[in-house]
């Protein structure tokens, strides 16, 4: 078995790691730790700009590299096999691409709770994982203390996929 765990290396990070890591640990399941990176702009006029810009983005990506290998080494350490993954992409996208790409058998994800407002205005990250997965989804809730929020098993919904 294999467990794909998307993560944005905010602090909550760690919670996310840790339920997916009880879950690896009781499975025998290796551990993806995935953090896709903002993707490039892609639109017309867009220049790499000056050096200064393309060293700040360098220096973030390896910060960002050293963060997801940080989460892995912790789930190493309580002797899971666990790998780091940096991509750049769209969120959703990549992640979904990663997980059919590693033949995950099980997405992990928290969720921030922003509420319907910030939803709608700005998107959910984990109600579009979701929605497009054709796998089961584990959302972990960042601000509660409790593992499970909502669990979306694919052949329950595989007629609407």
């Amino acid at each position: 078995m294999s467990i794909l765990v998307a993560v944005d290396l905010s602090p909550a990070s760690e919670k996310v790691v840790e339920a997916a890591g009880r879950i690896a640990k009781l499975n025998g399941a290796a551990v993806y730790i995935l953090h896709a990176a903002e993707p490039e702009p892609d639109f017309v006029g867009y220049d790499a700009g000056p050096e200064v810009v393309r060293t700040q983005v360098a220096q973030e990506l390896r910060r960002e590299h050293r963060d997801v290998q940080a989460l892995a080494e912790m789930l190493r350490g309580d002797g899971i096999d666990a790998t780091a993954l940096l991509v750049r992409g769209p969120t959703v996208e990549t992640t979904l691409k990663e997980a059919e790409s590693l033949k995950a058998e099980l997405i992990v994800l928290g969720s921030h709770g922003h509420g319907a407002v910030y939803d709608v205005l700005v998107g959910s990250y984990s109600a579009g994982i979701i929605r497009r997965s054709k796998l089961p989804v584990l959302v972990v809730p960042i601000r509660d203390s409790c593992c499970l929020l909502y669990t979306s098993d694919a052949a329950d919904d595989a007629s609407s996929v």
